[in-house]
């Protein structure tokens, strides 16, 4: 797989919950009880497993917060951060 295939999700906020839903829709993931909870302890890179991904963290308004790339040896060498 490419750098530039590496499966995309959104860490998004619906009914109080934060969902790992993948990009274009479709089941979650996983479920979070919270985004602290989520995004702590390495809980993203368990939930994409062995693959990995991209994943872009919302804010509880929709705008997206920032991106993580998992394993980070898959982050591309042009991006910021």
């Amino acid at each position: 797989m490419a750098k530039d295939d590496l499966p995309k999700f959104h860490l998004v906020e619906k009914d109080d919950k934060w969902r790992l839903e993948p990009e274009g829709g479709g089941r979650a993931k996983r479920v979070f009880d919270s985004k602290a909870e989520a995004t702590a302890g390495g809980a993203l890179k368990d939930a994409l497993g062995k693959h990995g991904g991209s994943v872009r963290i919302h804010k509880r308004d929709g705008e997206i917060q920032e991106e993580r790339t998992f394993p980070r040896s898959k982050d591309p060498k042009n991006s910021p951060g």
